[in-house]
């Protein structure tokens, strides 16, 4: 496969301008972000210099054309095709170099690219390096791919290593340390540059002071060492440049999705930041993928080039038959933000199973099953209760607790709202800095003056916390274990596979009524599943985006509420015995 070069090497044209001008035309077809970032560049031509804004074209063509005539592809039938920048490409890498303040020195220190899986972000942001590297004029540049893990950094750098391979121009002055896959350097001896990979992860690497930093995934990274390593070191610099380039994301409490952001509203013009480039696909409002495919480009702009239709029509016929791939697909394929990487329950069918009107009143006199899931002493502990009905249809509540001092911290941590929930009677602020299991055992209390208890199903990691408090209340109520991950409770039969797959049914045929909480909505937003060899399936804490306490606790209520009545038998003998905990 060729790319059609559509830049030459005098600066006669524009093509940087040419795209934004062919996107806000509708020529070219584009995602909202994209169209605003096309905007902010044709306004800034025309009034870019009364901020000290210039635009050198002359600049901008000699980065565009450095791909063309120093860079090769790599990998399949790209192999040794010389890397002609796409349109977008273009667009991206002319805007960078282009774009200068009134001292002469580049406008962008910052740049961050999200786009569909397989359009070609990491051998742009590679050639991106390899030219600061090797073209920039900068004495002892240093160059790195950067990750929060070794392995991660290797996949950009890989990339780099095979253009100076396939490149005579680079493997002339280049010199690499290692062979092969084992390459870990890049040194450009005439100006005492290197690229090389770099991790937060690694030891005894002096602190690092980039000329140019290519942070690969964004939306992997879990905190901002990465960022922050780079961010720190650029301050020497004269025109450094941190190039991040990313998929969309699951986590909206991450740095990556602060960098989406902040990107949208600098294109958008909401923000004034002169140093920030964005360039964001996504779709517009409304567009579903998975029912359209013309707004495909708007978040793929190499179709047809790095990546095929065809292999779309793939992913969204897969992802049809396999709803667990959805989440996945739409992520990474179609740059849309969900709510978690796999995500338990779709949004909107969560939402169809919320009541306004139905109250824990409504449960008064009846016949109800418990789950409990008590976290740590300084989180979220969620008491569920669920009500099987004659139709076989199940009305469930859930209460949830957390400590009252630590809900402000939390909610600017965690982006929640704590502290209004518990205002508005959806949490409960009990104890201090610490959960109050007496305050706990008072609700159970009260709540068996209501409804008639079968028992409370239980996570057998946590419950002697509160046995104790139930003596002390004289409380006498069956505890039931329930398994948490792939093995049942001895002999209660309980698990999470089956409690999942039985709730999810009730939520599938429209069975299951649930009190209306945002915590709990959350809660289940946040839920992540994960599944062995057997696929059977359990709700990961470790790995969800949030809380999963109030879901934990409703499922386990759930299994609980069904079990007993489909095999009554196996409880018979828990039922009647005369200790209060149940063992595990």
């Amino acid at each position: 496969m060729t790319r059609t070069r559509t830049t030459g090497k005098k600066a006669t044209s524009d093509p940087v301008t040419q795209y934004a001008r062919d996107v806000i035309s509708g020529k070219i077809v584009a995602g909202p972000h994209v169209r605003a970032a096309c905007r902010r560049h044709v306004d800034d031509l025309a009034r870019g210099h009364e901020r000290g804004l210039s635009w050198d074209l002359v600049a901008a063509m000699r980065a565009i054309n450095f791909f063309a005539d120093v860079l090769c592809l790599n990998g399949g039938e790209f192999e040794g095709v010389p890397f002609v920048l796409l349109p977008w490409e273009a667009f991206i890498v002319g805007s960078l170099f282009g774009w200068k303040r009134a001292d002469g020195t580049r406008r962008f220190r910052e740049a961050y690219v999200e786009g569909g899986k397989g359009c070609g972000k990491s051998p742009l942001a590679a050639g991106v390096g390899l030219y600061m590297l090797v073209a920039d004029d900068e004495m002892r540049a240093e160059v790195y791919a950067a990750a929060t893990r070794r392995d991660q950094a290797m996949i950009l750098f890989r990339d780099a290593v095979a253009m100076v391979d396939l490149s005579p121009e680079l493997n002339r002055r280049l010199v690499k340390s290692g062979r092969g896959e084992r390459c870990n350097n890049l040194a450009y001896y005439a100006k005492g540059s290197w690229f090389r990979p770099i991790a937060s992860d690694s030891s005894g690497q002096s602190g690092p002071r980039p000329h140019c930093g290519l942070i690969d995934e964004v939306h992997e990274h879990k905190d901002r060492t990465v960022i922050d390593m780079m961010q720190a070191g650029k301050k020497g610099r004269r025109q450094p440049l941190i190039f991040m380039i990313t998929n969309s994301g699951f986590d909206r409490t991450t740095l990556c999705y602060e960098k989406h952001e902040y990107g949208c509203k600098i294109a958008a013009r909401q923000l004034e930041d002169d140093s920030y480039f964005a360039y964001v696909c996504a779709l517009d409002e409304g567009e579903d993928p998975f029912e359209n495919e013309d707004c495909w480009i708007k978040v793929n702009p190499s179709l047809g080039q790095t990546i095929q239709k065809s292999y779309l029509d793939e992913q969204v016929r897969q992802a049809r038959g396999m709803p667990s791939l959805e989440s996945t697909v739409r992520r990474l394929n179609f740059c849309e933000w969900v709510d978690a990487e796999n995500p338990w329950i779709d949004g909107d069918l969560w939402r169809a199973c919320e009541s306004s009107t139905l109250t824990v009143e409504d449960f008064r006199g009846s016949t109800v099953h418990g789950g409990l899931d008590l976290s740590s002493t300084r989180d979220l502990t969620a008491l569920a209760v669920a009500r099987r009905n004659a139709d076989d249809t199940c009305d469930a509540f859930v209460q949830i607790f957390t400590p009252a001092e630590t809900m402000t911290e939390r909610d600017r941590l965690q982006k929640t709202h704590l502290v209004e929930w518990s205002r508005n009677g959806y949490v409960f602020a009990i104890g201090k800095r610490a959960i109050d299991e007496g305050a706990i055992v008072d609700n159970i209390e009260t709540l068996m003056a209501i409804a008639d208890f079968e028992g409370i199903a239980f996570d057998p990691k946590r419950i002697d916390y509160l046995i104790g408090k139930l003596d002390e209340a004289g409380v006498n109520i069956p505890l039931i274990p329930h398994g948490q991950g792939y093995t049942k409770a001895m002999d209660s039969g309980l698990w999470m596979p089956r409690s999942i797959e039985l709730t999810e049914q009730l939520i599938l045929d429209g069975r299951l009524r649930v009190v209306f909480n945002p915590c709990l909505r959350w809660n289940v937003a946040s839920a992540v599943v994960e599944a062995d060899g057997k696929n059977n399936r359990i709700l990961n804490k470790r790995k969800s985006t949030g809380k999963i306490d109030g879901a934990v606790a409703l499922v386990m209520a759930i299994g609980y509420a069904y079990h007993v009545k489909d095999t009554g038998a196996d409880l018979d003998d828990f039922l009647n015995n005369p200790l209060t905990v149940l063992p595990a």
